[in-house]
């Protein structure tokens, strides 16, 4: 009777959820000034019988619902933040904020949880044990990211967390759901270079030091880390998104800075990057006459599903959407995640949540103005929460 009773709530609340979905999607904020999504997640958890608080992890919402009998805790998360993104779509609540859009679906993700917490607060008296609900902010923030300020205002804790749940709507059929065992999302990292050179005039190249062939030459080099020092068995990513100097088309630079990202998913590859990136540009520097200055941050952990955990998440999926519904993806994805922070403490299943669909099959890729979610993700999504939490607790 559980599920029926599930997709009775939620289609009892389906109305509500999207119309907040599309109050926060037509207000975005960027990562650490989610005020007012705050405000709005708030206010939607009051009444509902839960122990609410602002504030934690800065601008993070957690609400906590106890079960009538004593258990263990799950811990369903949802991050709040939007992107530096102008929208480009034509829905009638776009962004209202310029250069700022909701194109990761993290408004969706916060209104599935505030779905999650309406469906579930119902059904207070008959589970066993406690779940909390999440709200992080900063999602996007790498490599600082939301979830480590959460965890050091101890939302693991009081009562400990025994295991965390996460959902992201992705590239997927609407109605499936993609989950897999071990790695899914990649160690996200930083990468810093700085050619430093010396200037001349353009029609008088002897009497410098090129920075930007120093660093065209560093561009090019780099690419053969993953086709060359890498296993053709393993993978990683060096991928430069960031490239400026010069100051006139006839003078030759002094300074070029790059800035790139390395996705990884095996700590031997992840052991390895720094030292080689830093050994290439060091060696090209020297051989044309440059200095350089290179760093290296370490970014958002390798997001890993606990197997143990994974497959009795799988096993609720089979009963909640149906085993034809339920998508073991072959391979990770190559994006970050900070909800990798949370694995570090606690077994963590992170799962992807089919929002395509006829109405948005060219503009369902994520971090783009373009992007559109199909809403009828979001009761999907809701009963996989709901239905998932009350199995793990079982």
């Amino acid at each position: 009777m559980t599920k029926e009773l599930i997709d009775k709530l939620v289609d009892k609340n389906l109305e509500d959820v999207i119309n907040i979905r599309r109050d926060i999607h037509a207000h975005p904020e960027i990562g650490m000034n989610e005020h007012r999504t705050a405000d709005v997640v708030y206010k939607n958890l009051q009444g509902l019988g839960l122990k609410v608080e602002k504030g934690i992890g800065k601008t993070g919402v957690v609400a906590l619902l106890e079960g009538k009998k004593e258990g263990k805790t799950i811990l369903l998360r949802a991050d709040m933040d939007a992107l530096p993104i102008n929208e480009l779509t034509d829905l009638p609540f776009k962004s209202q904020n310029k250069d700022i859009m909701h194109a990761c679906g993290h408004d969706v993700h916060t209104s599935i949880l505030l779905g999650a917490a309406k469906v579930l607060s119902n059904m207070k008296d008959s589970i066993e044990g406690n779940i909390k609900f999440v709200f992080q902010p900063a999602e996007e923030c790498n490599p600082t990211g939301g979830a480590n300020y959460m965890i050091e205002d101890g939302v693991l804790e009081n009562p400990k967390v025994d295991a965390a749940i996460a959902l992201h709507v992705w590239d997927v059929p609407l109605g499936k759901v993609g989950v897999k065992k071990g790695a899914i999302m990649a160690q996200s990292d930083r990468i810093f270079i700085k050619v430093k050179g010396k200037s001349a005039h353009g029609s008088a190249p002897h009497q410098g030091v090129d920075a930007i062939v120093g660093a065209a030459h560093v561009i090019t080099a780099l690419q053969t880390i993953v086709s060359r020092n890498i296993s053709p068995l393993d993978s990683a990513v060096v991928s430069l998104g960031i490239i400026q100097g010069g100051y006139r088309y006839n003078v030759i630079p002094d300074e070029v800075n790059l800035e790139g990202t390395v996705r990884t998913f095996a700590p031997h590859i992840a052991a390895m990057m720094p030292e080689r990136i830093e050994s290439i540009v060091k060696s090209i520097c020297e051989a044309l006459g440059c200095d350089y200055e290179f760093k290296y941050v370490n970014g958002y952990p390798l997001t890993y599903n606990d197997e143990e955990l994974t497959e009795k998440v799988m096993e609720s999926l089979k009963y909640s959407i149906g085993e034809e519904n339920l998508i073991i993806p072959q391979y990770p994805a190559t994006g970050g995640e900070d909800f990798s922070f949370f694995n570090q403490y606690i077994p963590c299943t992170f799962m992807w949540l089919g929002c395509k669909s006829e109405i948005n099959e060219d503009c369902c890729v994520v971090h783009n103005p373009n992007f559109i979610c199909d809403e009828r993700a979001i009761p999907v999504g809701i009963k996989v929460l709901c239905n998932t939490a009350i199995d793990l607790l079982k």
